[in-house]
């Protein structure tokens, strides 16, 4: 019992730890602030974008967490409900679903009724502009960043995704809705290394693997088990059934045989009793033929004599 909620135990705080990561694993990943030539929405206009990282190898939902560029939001003493109308919520919708290690990208300066991808956020990319991303409840900071001025074209984004350090990257190194480290020619250790360089992805996914197979392992022998019980106790039955059986046909055949020796014995007895009687008649007329009895009249005289006749 005892090794069973062990087991028990092992696999929750596997799964815990699977889906334990929730709202800190999202990231402000990437950001443009002056957009002349990168990617258009879907009305070919270029705004000023963020993008949202997952980095996390589960699914998250962004939706209903807020991004704003108001920084009196960090005073503590405003209410909630404040500080809720200084920020911009994220749609419901298809797109705020990430799954592990994915992103998406948020137009700014533009107007919610334009698409889930649009936000009402103000951005000035004339000065240093500090943005943030808070959680569903309008109190809890997610991340937080302050975007220098940029030229056009140009993104502050983080060295690789999840990354503390940030970098400036050129047009050409700018990377929306696509993750940030970008090399044609890295091995795949050298990817892994720089999408998981702590390890926990692989340590996550290591432990899955093995509690996957114990799990597998636990519900094939308890089959298998179910299914020798189940034979065993069908080949008992079985067995003591043939021996009932046996027992019942060797009883009858006993029984037969018994009628049979008894039936045999009698024939023996009758077919002996025939031939003593023929034989006494077959010696009286030899007798009588050799004149080998008495005067008497009426009586057969039977007296010892040596003679030869064969039983016919």
């Amino acid at each position: 019992m005892s090794k069973k909620i062990l087991f028990v135990g092992l696999l929750f705080c596997y799964i815990s730890s699977v889906f334990a990561q929730g709202a800190k694993n999202i990231k402000i990943n990437e950001v443009l602030t002056i957009n002349k030539n990168s990617i258009q929405d879907e009305y070919g206009r270029r705004n000023a974008w963020i993008e949202l990282a997952n980095i996390a190898f589960s699914s998250y939902d962004v939706r209903g967490m807020y991004i704003t560029t108001d920084k009196s939001v960090l005073n503590k003493d405003i209410s909630v409900p404040e500080r809720i109308r200084k920020m911009c919520q994220l749609p419901n919708d298809d797109c705020t679903k990430l799954s592990a290690r994915r992103h998406v990208l948020f137009f700014l300066n533009s107007s919610p009724t334009d698409g889930a991808h649009h936000l009402s956020t103000k951005l000035d990319a004339t000065a240093p502009v500090w943005i943030a991303l808070y959680d569903g409840n309008g109190v809890d900071l997610i991340d937080s960043v302050t975007v220098p001025i940029l030229n056009a074209n140009t993104s502050y984004a983080r060295e690789n995704d999840g990354r503390s350090k940030w970098v400036v990257k050129n047009t050409d190194a700018v990377t929306p809705s696509t993750q940030n480290y970008v090399a044609g020619t890295e091995s795949k250790i050298s990817q892994l290394k720089n999408n998981d360089p702590n390890g926990f992805g692989i340590t996550v996914l290591a432990m899955g693997i093995v509690f996957s197979c114990l799990l597998l392992l636990y519900v094939a022998f308890t089959i298998m088990g179910y299914i020798m019980k189940r034979r065993k106790r069908k080949k008992e039955e079985w067995r003591k059934t043939k021996h009932s059986r046996k027992f019942h046909l060797k009883r009858k055949e006993d029984e037969i045989s018994i009628e049979d020796v008894v039936s045999l014995n009698n024939e023996i007895i009758s077919d002996v009793a025939e031939e003593e009687y023929l034989a006494v008649i077959a010696m009286a007329l030899k007798e009588y033929e050799d004149n080998s009895h008495d005067s008497e009249s009426g009586i057969i005289t039977i007296k010892h004599s040596n003679v030869h006749w064969r039983n016919v």
